[in-house]
């Protein structure tokens, strides 16, 4: 059984009370959700509620009450021992193991929920819970805050407003602990190494469903709880399809295989990686000239990935590599500044260049404050994966050039997980090779 470093969980919980300042916050964990009939999805536990807990079961709630003295500030509300269920589902630990394993202050049955948390929460100044996520038990906590802004408005006590926790823990998760970024390099070198064996193994593949067993029947073998998402394994004209995830498609001589897939770690880590390489073993004219823009785009962006930079620097130094890159080959025509200011590249290239990695693919954590950029910091995590996709699914923009046959069903995209340093980032998905002299054989 899996069992979590709580001493890491027990620093952030200390940070984020230190946070709440007075306030009381309500963190539900996640709820098994139904697949078809009785059988539900596996279980994947709420970010915020693990990053705080380590507690990895179902129709848990966490109370964090900064309001009270030390030993009184880490609720768990969760399921009791239940033999029968235990029989069907698997073992709880119950509320004896939420105190002794997760180092709760008190622990209840999730059950007395409704008659408790009024108790707990009152004393504080605001509540912290996020509206709109939780409708399990958003109408009773909306319930107790609205009887807490009476008594406030007769006796001057109770709580006076409602916060969302993410003003708090988004930016606690922004920032990558030492502890964190040795975590992800584990999910990140995974997600790599399944990448290399995809590229080794292609010639013995025929269909993309070979393609992605290959990789996460690897990710299974080496210990991750399985896709940090799923996989995209898009052959020929597929590759232009961003969220491609059907995966049923025949490998075709002569076509690319774009493939974006990472591993999750049992703590939920996340790789997330993309590679596209030639179904035969050798790129075509067209394909390579592609193939060298992005990869180009790809390495000027990640050098722009420093402390001080913005996701958008990055994202501009990509865009602008492509469109010059295009435009040299016919593609776009006209003023690169005019390009971008009308948009008339996006029937080519239609999303941003990166985003944040962490429990969560996409991670939480803002890229900008209004008009303000947030720039990088040491620690933070981010992925870089520009790309081109030639497809007649968006019409060519008015003032461009029509395109040739010989371009459609050219999608590629690479992608790679970049630590944020000083002076040059590090590329923690290294392993995974993208030289075309290594990609053709």
């Amino acid at each position: 059984m899996f069992r979590p470093n709580n001493k890491v969980f027990e620093e952030r919980r200390e940070i984020f009370l230190d946070k709440l300042n007075g306030k009381a916050a309500i963190i539900p964990g996640a709820n098994l959700v139904k697949h078809h009939a009785d059988c539900e999805y596996p279980f994947r536990q709420d970010s915020n509620f693990w990053y705080l807990t380590g507690f990895d079961e179902p129709d848990a709630i966490a109370l964090f009450l900064s309001h009270k003295p030390k030993g009184e500030r880490f609720i768990l509300f969760v399921a009791p021992k239940d033999v029968i269920s235990e029989v069907w589902h698997g073992f709880r630990w119950g509320l004896e193991g939420a105190e002794v394993e997760f180092k709760a202050d008190k622990a209840h049955s999730i059950n007395e929920l409704r008659e408790l948390l009024p108790v707990y929460l009152d004393g504080s100044d605001e509540i912290v819970f996020s509206i709109g996520k939780h409708p399990s038990i958003e109408k009773m906590v909306l319930e107790i805050f609205s009887q807490q802004l009476q008594n406030r408005s007769r006796l001057g006590i109770g709580a006076n407003s409602l916060k969302s926790p993410e003003i708090y823990l988004n930016e606690m998760r922004l920032i990558k602990s030492e502890f964190e970024i040795e975590r992800m390099r584990e999910a990140i070198q995974i997600s790599a190494e399944a990448h290399e064996l995809v590229r080794q193994s292609i010639s013995s593949k025929n269909n993309e469903r070979q393609i992605q067993g290959l990789l996460e029947g690897f990710f299974l073998e080496k210990g991750a709880r399985g896709p940090a998402y799923n996989s995209i394994v898009a052959s020929g004209d597929n590759s232009c399809i961003l969220h491609y995830t059907s995966n049923n498609s025949p490998l075709n001589k002569g076509d690319l295989l774009l493939v974006d897939a990472g591993c999750s770690l049992n703590d939920y880590y996340n790789g997330d990686i993309t590679r596209t390489i030639p179904i035969s073993g050798k790129f075509s004219s067209e394909q390579k000239v592609i193939y060298e823009i992005v990869l180009r785009a790809q390495k000027t962006a990640i050098e722009s990935a420093i402390v001080g930079s913005n996701s958008s620097k990055i994202h501009n130094v990509a865009l602008i590599t492509l469109i010059e890159g295009l435009k040299d080959i016919g593609l776009l025509s006209g003023s690169t500044k005019e390009i971008i200011e009308n948009q008339s590249y996006k029937h080519l290239y239609m999303h941003r260049t990166g985003h944040w990695l962490g429990l969560d693919v996409h991670d939480v954590g803002a890229y900008r404050m209004g008009e303000y950029e947030v720039p990088l910091r040491d620690g933070m995590i981010l992925t870089v994966e520009p790309g081109i996709y030639i497809s007649d699914r968006i019409p060519v923009p008015e003032g461009q050039p029509n395109i040739d046959e010989k371009w459609k069903g050219i999608g590629i995209r690479i992608e790679d997980d970049i630590l944020v340093k000083d002076k040059k980032p590090e590329i923690l998905s290294i392993s995974a090779l993208k030289e075309i002299s290594d990609l053709e054989f």
